[in-house]
């Protein structure tokens, strides 16, 4: 079904402005985010850009979503595109394609995962975060591929405080909510690991170690999936 003419031009317009501050954010960064040079480099006033984005933060937070499912694609993408998919672990390529997507768009990456904006606040109605659980849910499902609840209750992780299985258990199902609490902590470790090494090498700090940082991160991911499923003892 086509869209209404109006329709139309309003869906092409926003895409404009979109990916005009998505160059802006490249070249200054994502604080230096500014309505009023977007709308110059489009040779539109900043009022006329305002009947697409009210403020500041409804572009912010548009970037932000899009930045997210971008991300989640790419890491899906990596997967359904790995070309020997036996060579890896699927956990491991996925990694591969989170890291990829990093590097690829520092400028972004920075906005979704680097110092928190001046003065924005996220939107209530979860926008923002929908795509961060998608790739979440991949992360998750790859980590844990072929274990049972079960299993994963059983795994030798340090025991959690009452307050704290009590946090995990209460969790939604859309975030996490079907692991049992122990697969939570396992999990958010798991991923402390797999993020912070990608944000130190997206912002500069492993930048010594040069073209090496693949080898590393890959043989980091191998090592981490590996624990996790030592810590995971076999089905009853």
């Amino acid at each position: 079904m086509t869209l209404p003419l109006r329709e139309r031009r309003r869906a092409a317009a926003t895409r404009e402005i979109l990916d005009a501050a998505r160059e802006h954010i490249a070249e200054h960064g994502p604080a230096g985010l500014s309505l009023r040079a977007v709308a110059r480099s489009l040779g539109m006033t900043v009022q006329a850009l305002y009947h697409y984005f009210p403020s500041r933060d409804e572009l912010v937070t548009a970037l932000i979503t899009e930045g997210y499912h971008d991300l989640a694609d790419a890491v899906q993408a990596s997967l359904d595109d790995a070309a020997d998919p036996g060579r890896l672990p699927r956990f491991v390529v996925a990694a591969e394609g989170f890291r990829a997507w990093a590097i690829e768009n520092l400028a972004r990456f920075q906005l979704l995962y680097g110092t928190p904006l001046p003065h924005y606040r996220a939107p209530a109605d979860g926008r923002t975060t929908d795509g961060a659980r998608r790739f979440g849910a991949v992360f998750i499902r790859e980590l844990f591929d072929g274990c049972t609840d079960d299993q994963l209750s059983r795994a030798d992780f340090p025991k959690l405080t009452r307050e704290l299985h009590a946090r995990f258990e209460a969790l939604p199902q859309e975030s996490m909510g079907g692991l049992p609490p122990s697969a939570v902590a396992m999990f958010i470790s798991a991923w402390g690991h797999l993020h912070g090494l990608v944000v130190l090498e997206a912002f500069g700090h492993t930048s010594f170690v040069g073209p090496a940082q693949a080898e590393i991160f890959r043989n980091a991911m191998r090592n981490l999936l590996a624990d996790v499923h030592r810590r995971i003892p076999p089905p009853k």
